[in-house]
């Protein structure tokens, strides 16, 4: 079975996900973005072993609770981000302008890239780039659970902002529109703020897809 634990946390109340098979007791965290402390004792608590990170992109609110994942591991888990958001990564998610100071923990060192399959147990996922919020933003999809972590692609009711540093409003209609409604309608959006939503229910409602 898939288990999905949610943790809102951070100053921009960002969605982190720890994935797991709970056959294998193989465990991924999704943007791990504040409080690594808290999803690494629930890891604990339910016997999951972390062996991967895996970045949508490298916001500061994406990135703030992997230090303390990553520290408290031995071996540490691999992280991994799409090679055009590493910049990103690099400056540290851009924190400082927030007068923040993160530390984003160890240096990713898995490149992702369009069509890529990674694995978490016995479930397969797919990673589809999907540029616009920043130019290296990837969503992963797991088909057999019809399951995508959308990252700061779309929202309930709303998309992602284009406003940040090399950010596309274009790029991110393009990539909504080939990488999000290409999927079937009852393909459940994990976010990564906000509630989760539908791909269905996004097509019909959300007012920036018309």
């Amino acid at each position: 079975m898939l288990n999905i634990e949610i943790f809102v946390a951070g100053p921009a109340m960002t969605n982190a996900y720890l994935v797991a098979d709970s056959e294998t007791k193989d465990a991924v965290v999704i943007d791990p973005a504040w409080d690594g402390e808290l999803i690494l004792a629930k890891a604990m608590e339910k016997s999951w072993q972390i062996n991967q990170i895996w970045l949508t992109h490298a916001h500061f609110d994406h990135l703030g609770g992997i230090a303390a994942i990553a520290d408290a591991l031995d071996p540490q888990p691999t992280v991994a981000l799409h090679p055009d958001d590493l910049w990103l990564w690099r400056d540290r998610g851009g924190a400082a302008e927030y007068g923040l100071d993160i530390d984003p923990g160890p240096e990713p060192s898995v490149e992702l890239e369009h069509g890529q399959t990674l694995k978490l147990g016995n479930y397969t996922f797919e990673v589809r780039h999907a540029p616009g919020h920043t130019p290296g933003h990837v969503m992963f999809y797991c088909a057999e659970q019809g399951v995508l972590f959308a990252g700061d692609v779309i929202f309930y009711g709303s998309i992602g902002r284009t406003d940040f540093p090399k950010g596309s409003h274009p790029t991110l209609m393009k990539s909504i529109r080939e990488q999000v409604l290409s999927l079937p309608d009852n393909t459940r959006l994990l976010t990564g703020h906000g509630p989760e939503t539908l791909v269905g229910f996004e097509r019909m409602n959300n007012p920036f897809l018309r």
